[in-house]
């Protein structure tokens, strides 16, 4: 087995610092990473912007100097970038320092254009923002994100590394649905995938857990956060995902329905009464496991389970029941399968649902182990026994990272070109 060095390609430059910013509706997330050797500098977020209420909690590891928090109003994401910015250079990590090779922005929707992280340019947010259509939640404030990094450092390269990019590798087949072709392409409308940070690095760590080149591993990815998706990866490219058009579809998920008839849209408008906001707002906010039982937390949902709560247990078969469907869908699509890998909130903690998910596919070469399933690490790890023809692993996923990573290589060859 190799182990992964989390360093990108080294550079003699001092300008070897990236940060990663993921701007959400009233939220941003950051990371401050030298790129020398993958380190984290820093780390925060600030969350509730434009309430009264707004929070922001700032961790430097540098110096052990430990978090820091504030609290109180901060009103939209110019002020909270520039809270970050002098919370960095409180640290002597500030957003003009010379180190800083680039901005690297978390961009949900890049549409086919996109397949590769890109410098962001006035015709790139053009694009960025003729997607708004098709990615109404996430690419308007990603795209004040990136217009407020541009104010603060409008010298600084910055980079667009976007969810679907990944994803752009599936074949015709696989990304098309089959409605009318015209209709379909005059709207965008095919299936896009996202989560593609996270895929493109597990399945890329996977491969190196079990001591393979990324180009010769099959590799079924599991992103089972609140959000869930699946992928199948064959030589380091995506073949199929879950997610479709936007993140609704695929996997039972924490408040997404996923697959569904899409005349239970018609039926709710005709019977119901419903508006199309209405059922919007059911499908993605009030449906999967929170919709099934209640509860869209993965361990309080165990515990129910464990006192006997039928609701619950039945939301957690419905939910596997989903899961395997789609493990053994990939594994019809891609042949031959050297890995599961299980990431993300609930696929790297909850060792239930790695047990229940692989129960039952021995035939497919599938088992766990349990006392190595049972172990809690934040290492990537196997967790199958010897003889298990496919591997099982765990592997934590570190979307901050790649996309730094992606940032960094981008224009580190810019700039030896």
């Amino acid at each position: 087995m190799t182990t992964e060095s989390n360093a990108p390609v080294s550079n003699a430059n001092d300008a070897s610092r990236v940060l990663v910013l993921n701007s959400g509706s009233s939220s941003v997330k950051y990371q401050l990473l030298d790129m020398h050797d993958g380190a984290r500098l820093a780390v925060g977020l600030v969350e509730r912007i434009g309430e009264e209420t707004s929070r922001l909690v700032h961790t430097p590891l540098t110096d052990g100097a430990g978090q820091r928090e504030r609290t109180g109003p901060i009103a939209d994401h110019e002020a909270a970038l520039k809270a970050v910015a002098d919370e960095l250079a409180a640290d002597g990590l500030g957003l003009d320092s010379p180190e800083l090779a680039a901005i690297g922005h978390r961009v949900v929707h890049g549409g086919l254009r996109f397949s590769a992280p890109t410098v962001i340019t006035d015709e790139v947010m053009a694009e960025i923002e003729r997607l708004v259509p098709v990615a109404p939640l996430h690419n308007p404030a990603n795209i004040t994100g990136i217009r407020t990094a541009q104010a603060l450092r409008p010298d600084l390269p910055q980079v667009a590394v976007f969810d679907t990019a990944f994803h752009t590798t599936m074949p015709e087949h696989a990304a098309r649905y089959a409605i009318d072709v015209e209709t379909a392409d005059a709207h965008r409308i095919r299936r896009y995938g996202f989560h593609g940070t996270s895929h493109a690095y597990v399945a890329r760590r996977t491969a190196q857990l079990l001591g393979k080149d990324p180009s010769e591993a099959n590799v079924i990815v599991l992103h089972l956060g609140n959000g869930a998706s699946a992928s199948a990866v064959r030589g380091g490219r995506c073949v199929d995902t879950s997610m479709g058009l936007t993140p609704l579809e695929g996997l039972v998920m924490g408040t997404r329905s996923g697959d569904i008839d899409p005349a239970v849209v018609f039926h709710l408008e005709r019977v119901a009464g419903m508006s199309t906001d209405e059922i919007d707002v059911l499908l993605n906010k009030k449906s999967g496991l929170v919709g099934l039982c209640g509860d869209n937390d993965m361990r309080e949902i165990r515990r129910r389970i464990d006192e006997g709560d039928e609701r619950a247990q039945l939301a957690f078969d419905i939910y596997i029941h989903r899961l395997k469907k789609y493990i053994g869908a990939y594994y019809a699509v891609l042949g031959r399968v050297d890995a599961v890998a299980f990431t993300a909130g609930v696929g790297e903690n909850a060792a239930p649902v790695r047990e229940a998910a692989v129960t039952g596919l021995e035939e497919l070469g599938l088992a766990v182990d349990a006392g190595l399933n049972a172990v809690r690490s934040g290492e990537a790890r196997l967790i199958s026994p010897e003889y298990a023809r496919v591997a099982v692993a765990v592997v934590p996923t570190d979307e901050e990272l790649e996309i730094a990573r992606q940032t960094y290589s981008l224009v580190n060859s810019a700039a030896h070109d």
